[in-house]
């Protein structure tokens, strides 16, 4: 997770729903291939949900170094316990750089954070190893319904508190393929994650899942009598977007964006 400037993350909430953000961390690490010699990075780590599978998937076999970057203080705390990096830098991931060239910049559900994706983009992969790969896996959710709506309650009853809340925000999958398309082999794609989310006693499960993530800036932007009142009205208005099941779970259509481009260049290994 990139910090923002707001509060630090909360591992607990975040993970309620580990197993609807592990899917797509799991996809794109699927569709990435051959690497040459050189370090992976898992930029955004988080609590390093993903680091089992990188280390499996590329330590093991290729004795590649495995590294850890983000800068949320109670998510490297996590990360820590599970003893997989080889290390870990906390390290805003705007403005990390590798000491080394990487073969792999993993980055699940993270760089959404990052603002200046023009500039930040292209000075990844720029810093991988000849043909070597960056994976992006960002969230392309923020004109659904349960995005909407929490901008457009927080203009209505709280009026001022958006001015200055820096919300994640993505290019259009166009724009990443221009952006890119001259320094490797760009792939680009799409997934809608039909996902059912549990019942929950605290409210509807939509607004639990996103309260962690999106909307968390914008809560952290108002006291807690706004904040509370903004909830219960978000609770009262997103059953029509997204209909509770006779026993309280919800289907959350809920889109993700990959791409990965494989650095051009010599170096690049075999298929």
């Amino acid at each position: 997770m990139s910090g923002v400037g707001q509060n630090d993350w909360d591992p607990g909430i975040y993970h309620r729903f580990r197993g609807q953000r592990l899917r797509p961390a799991l996809d794109l690490l699927a569709r990435v291939g051959p690497l040459p010699k050189g370090d992976v990075v898992d930029l955004g780590c988080g609590a390093g949900d993903v680091a089992s599978a990188l280390h499996l998937r590329f330590c093991e076999t290729q004795k590649a170094r495995l590294i850890g970057v983000d800068r949320s203080p109670a998510m490297m705390q996590q990360a820590r316990a599970l003893d997989v990096y080889d290390r870990l830098d906390e390290a805003d991931i705007a403005l990390w750089t590798p000491d080394e060239a990487p073969a792999l910049i993993f980055s699940n559900a993270s760089l959404h954070w990052a603002s200046d994706h023009q500039t930040l983009l292209p000075r990844l992969v720029a810093a991988l190893a000849p043909g070597g790969t960056l994976a992006v896996q960002v969230p392309h959710q923020n004109n659904a319904p349960s995005h909407r709506l929490w901008r457009t309650l927080a203009d209505e009853l709280c009026p001022g508190r958006m001015d200055d809340v820096d919300l994640p925000s993505v290019l259009l999958p166009a724009q990443y393929y221009h952006l890119l398309e001259t320094m490797g082999d760009v792939r680009l794609w799409e997934t809608d994650y039909f996902q059912k989310l549990p019942p929950s006693e605290d409210g509807h499960p939509v607004r639990c899942f996103t309260e962690a993530t999106y909307a968390r800036p914008i809560l952290q932007a108002m006291p807690d009598h706004e904040s509370e009142r903004l909830v219960r009205a978000y609770d009262e208005l997103i059953p029509k977007a997204y209909p509770l099941s006779a026993d309280g779970s919800a289907l959350f259509p809920f889109r993700r964006l990959f791409f990965t481009v494989v650095r051009a260049g010599h170096g690049a290994p075999a298929p």
